[in-house]
């Protein structure tokens, strides 16, 4: 099958893939280094006002960094979020990675049914042997048929 004919997936030998993440600018490890650099100077900042006889700004520094630390945790713990949907060797496996929970489902690809039709812009289901997956959330809803079509014309060429 060739190349071109996929804007989503990537192939690969005999195998399909798709790749769909959370569209991140800053990875954990930069988090970390920002995270870092906004504590040293907001520390050191504290530490020169506690110096010159203003001692409330040191606690409030913390405070501030502590809900900031917070919220980058919240925001590092989603960044590697994401689905890989991959088509071979006579099998259709879905994994879904949210939040450090990961899901892994396997389906037969002559059982899978793909939806939503053409029109439709809420995620995509795949289902199949009893089990169904919902995915899709990490492309714009209005891209979503076009995935579900996608993956359509693989199972039926699979």
């Amino acid at each position: 099958m060739p190349n071109s004919v996929f804007r989503f997936a990537t192939v690969s030998g005999q195998g399909i893939r798709w790749f769909l993440r959370r569209n991140c600018s800053v990875t954990p490890s930069q988090l970390g280094w920002l995270y870092a650099s906004l504590c040293l100077v907001s520390l050191g900042i504290g530490a020169g006002f506690w110096l010159h006889g203003a001692p409330l700004v040191l606690p409030f520094a913390w405070l501030e960094l502590t809900a900031v630390g917070v919220a980058f945790l919240i925001y590092a713990r989603h960044a590697t979020d994401g689905e890989m949907i991959e088509l071979a060797a006579g099998r259709l496996v879905v994994e879904l990675e949210n939040g450090g929970h990961y899901e892994r489902t396997e389906f037969l690809p002559h059982q899978v049914r793909v939806e939503p039709e053409v029109s439709d812009r809420s995620l995509i289901e795949v289902s199949g042997q009893g089990r169904s997956v919902k995915v899709g959330r990490y492309v714009r809803p209005e891209l979503r048929a076009a995935l579900a079509r996608e993956i359509r014309m693989a199972l039926r060429d699979a």
